[in-house]
C-alpha cells in the first residue's frame, strides 16, 4: 500500500473530490465545493517528492522533475481511480488528484436535460460540451457515451489526457487511448481514427487550431465527434471555434461549421443548498437550418433569439436553468446571482446581507447583449 493512499482513503470517506498536496502546505480536500485542510502539518519536499514517486512511472516522474508537470491516472483499488495532475510552483513540488467515479451514472442520475441523450442518436457531425474546469464536462460526456454504448452498436474511440472514466464494452467496441502515452497528442489521436474504422471520436481537449481543423473534416467527413471547450454559453463556443483561424480562413470554416455542428451543452456546476453536493446547470443549443445559417453569416448574436425560439426542441440558456434550480429550492440565491449572465434578473433574490454583492455586481458572468 502506496503511503499516498491514507490521504486517498480519507478522501473517499469524507466524500470529497478533490486532493490537494503542496510543498510547505498542510494537505487539503475539496468537499461539495470548498477547500480545506485535512491536518495541520506541512508537506516537506522529501516526504511529498516519495509520495508523488511512489504511484508514478520512473520515467514519467523523471519528465515530471525536468518539465514541472505531469498528467496520468492511478488506480488505487477498484473503486477508486484519480486523475492526477504533478506541477511545480513557488514553494516547490504540488499536486491535484481528483477522484473518478468507477460507476458511470447515467444522463437521468445527474439531473441532465433528456435532450442531452439524443446527440447519441446521431450518426455524423460535432457535439461540443462547454464549460469551466470542474463544470462536470468529463462526467456528462461519460455518461452519453454509456448511453451510446447500451443502445447502439459502433466503434468509440476516445483521445484523453488523461483517461478518466473507463468504460467496459456492452454493444460498441470501445478503445481508450491516452496522450503522450498512446498517441502524442489530441491531433495525431484524431488524425489516425480516421484511419481506424471509428464511428465516434471523443477528444479530450480541443485547445489548438491543428485539433479543431481536424475535427471539423472528422464531423464533415461521416464521423460523430464529441469534443470540449473552456466556453460557457453556446454563443462563445461558435465564436471561440471560428476565431482561433486566421481571418483569410474564417469564412470557409464558419461554412464548415454550419454544416458539421449538431449541438453545444455549456455546463456550470452550483453548490446545492438543499443537501451536500451540486448541481449541473445547462445551456443547450440544438443545429437547424436557422443556426446554420446565421454560423455561415458570421451573426452569432442571433443564436439567442433562436434559442429563445427553440424551447419545444430542448434548447434553453444558462440562466433559465439556474432560475430553475433556484426556484425549486437546490440552489441558494446567492449562489445562482454569482453564477448568472444576467445579474439584473437574479438581484431581487439576494438576502438582505448580500445586497452589496447585487450593487456591486460581479460573479461567474455578465449580461451580453442579445
Amino acid at each position: 500500500m502506496a503511503v499516498i493512499d491514507q490521504y486517498f482513503e480519507h478522501l473517499v470517506s469524507s466524500g470529497a473530490s478533490d486532493l490537494h498536496l503542496s510543498e510547505g502546505q498542510p494537505p487539503k480536500m475539496r468537499a461539495h465545493g470548498a477547500v480545506a485542510p485535512i491536518s495541520e502539518g506541512v508537506l516537506d519536499h522529501d516526504t511529498l517528492k516519495a509520495m508523488l514517486a511512489e504511484i508514478c512511472d520512473e520515467k514519467a516522474f523523471e519528465r515530471y522533475l525536468e518539465t514541472g508537470d505531469l498528467d496520468f491516472a492511478y488506480a488505487m483499488d477498484e473503486d477508486s481511480r484519480f486523475r492526477c495532475n504533478y506541477f511545480k510552483q513557488k514553494n516547490g513540488l504540488a499536486a491535484v488528484f481528483r477522484l473518478i467515479p468507477t460507476e458511470i451514472a447515467t444522463i437521468e442520475e445527474l439531473g441532465l436535460p433528456p435532450i442531452i441523450e439524443t446527440f447519441g442518436d446521431i450518426r455524423s457531425g460535432l457535439v461540443l460540451v462547454t464549460g469551466p474546469t470542474g463544470s462536470g464536462k468529463s462526467t456528462t460526456l461519460a455518461a452519453l457515451l454509456d448511453y451510446i454504448n447500451r443502445n447502439h452498436a459502433r466503434h468509440i474511440i476516445t483521445v484523453e489526457e488523461p483517461i478518466e472514466f473507463v468504460h467496459s464494452n456492452k454493444r460498441c467496441t470501445i478503445t481508450q487511448r491516452e496522450v503522450p502515452v498512446h498517441c502524442p497528442s489530441f491531433a495525431d489521436g484524431l488524425r489516425a481514427s480516421l484511419r481506424e474504422d471509428a464511428d465516434i471520436v471523443l477528444v479530450g481537449e480541443m485547445r489548438d487550431l491543428e485539433t479543431i481543423s481536424l475535427a471539423l473534416t472528422a464531423a464533415e467527413t461521416g464521423l460523430l465527434v464529441f469534443g470540449t471547450l473552456h466556453t460557457n454559453n453556446a454563443r462563445k463556443t461558435v465564436d471561440r471555434l471560428i476565431d482561433v483561424f486566421p481571418s483569410d480562413q474564417q469564412s470557409q470554416v464558419r461554412t464548415m461549421l454550419a454544416g458539421s455542428l449538431r449541438g453545444v451543452v455549456a455546463q456550470l456546476l452550483l453548490k446545492r443548498s438543499d443537501k451536500a453536493g451540486r448541481v449541473a446547470v445547462n445551456e443547450i443549443l440544438v443545429s437547424t437550418p436557422a443556426v446554420g445559417a446565421v454560423i455561415r453569416e458570421g451573426a452569432t448574436q442571433k443564436l439567442y433569439d433562436i434559442i429563445t425560439g427553440g424551447k419545444e426542441r430542448g434548447m434553453q440558456f444558462m440562466d433559465d436553468s439556474i432560475w430553475e434550480q433556484l426556484i425549486s429550492g437546490k440552489v441558494a440565491p446567492t449562489e445562482a446571482y454569482m453564477k448568472a449572465i444576467d445579474k439584473s434578473r437574479f438581484r431581487g433574490t439576494l438576502p438582505p446581507e448580500d445586497e452589496e454583492l447585487g450593487n456591486a455586481g460581479g460573479g461567474y458572468g455578465e449580461k451580453e447583449n442579445p
